[in-house]
């Protein structure tokens, strides 16, 4: 597949304020893309979008919302349409996992953490997809993770979203290809970005190396021009996801446990 002329297009950023999303933007607006920055904190995606006016020239413009809300992304959505805005990329990558044992856990919590990975990310696709697929042109990137492919101990619900993006985005990719719109899974794993930063999290990452944003981001887009329905960033991750192929679904399950276990304080 040939490579996607990024000049002049609009992308759509969520969870644009830092880490992944953040580095997405930038390169983005560096490809020549106007970007729709959106995700909680007002001040850091006006701080963002600034920045990336001054050092690219394209348009940014910066879209608080809250998309663990029931009706965000239609209000997300019905903003850009009230500034006249047309969108030809979309980077699906908000998202947060919780950690712990499932008894444990805040339901409240949860609750955002599914309408969040998931809700969201399918209520903005039913928004901008049709659009692309009339004007036979566009991206969809869905970022999912590495918890996509085997089960989660400690981070059922976050394993369990992610494995829902990766099924919904490679069901796409087959119903959309050949019309002119590229869909994609980018799946991480570990990464440097304020994922792991709080305390009930840090066990998360135990032993893994991290990547860095920047790496996420352009495995994203060779994915892109390779036509791929999902791409993992690393060769251990790639490695590591194929743990399910070859092994008896109950004997990853126990694996997983044993190596995302808490560590006693």
């Amino acid at each position: 597949m040939n490579s996607y002329h990024y000049q002049g297009k609009l992308a759509v950023v969520t969870g644009a304020s830092s880490g992944i999303g953040e580095s997405y933007a930038k390169e983005l607006a560096a490809r020549g893309c106007h970007v729709v920055l959106t995700a909680r904190s007002q001040n850091k995606l006006e701080a963002l979008a600034g920045e990336i006016k001054r050092k690219h020239g394209v348009q940014a413009y910066a879209l608080p919302s809250d998309l663990c809300k029931a009706g965000a992304p239609r209000q997300l959505a019905e903003s850009m349409n009230e500034l006249g805005l047309t969108v030809d990329i979309l980077i699906n990558n908000a998202g947060f996992g919780t950690y712990g044992r499932f008894e444990d856990m805040d339901p409240e919590r949860e609750q955002e953490e599914i309408m969040l990975n998931t809700a969201a990310l399918v209520d903005l696709t039913h928004h901008f997809l049709p659009g692309m697929l009339g004007r036979k042109d566009g991206i969809v990137v869905n970022v999912a993770s590495m918890a996509a492919f085997v089960p989660c101990a400690y981070s059922a619900v976050y394993g369990a979203t992610k494995a829902f993006v990766l099924s919904f985005s490679e069901a796409l990719w087959a119903e959309t290809r050949g019309r002119g719109v590229r869909i994609l899974t980018l799946c991480p794993g570990a990464t440097d970005t304020g994922f792991f930063d709080a305390d009930e999290s840090r066990d998360m990452a135990a032993g893994s190396a991290l990547s860095t944003p920047e790496n996420v981001v352009q495995a994203g887009f060779r994915g892109i021009d390779k036509g791929s329905s999902y791409i993992i960033d690393g060769r251990n991750n790639y490695m590591s996801a194929q743990m399910g192929r070859f092994l008896p679904r109950r004997r990853v399950a126990l694996i997983m446990e044993r190596i995302s276990r808490p560590k006693t304080r």
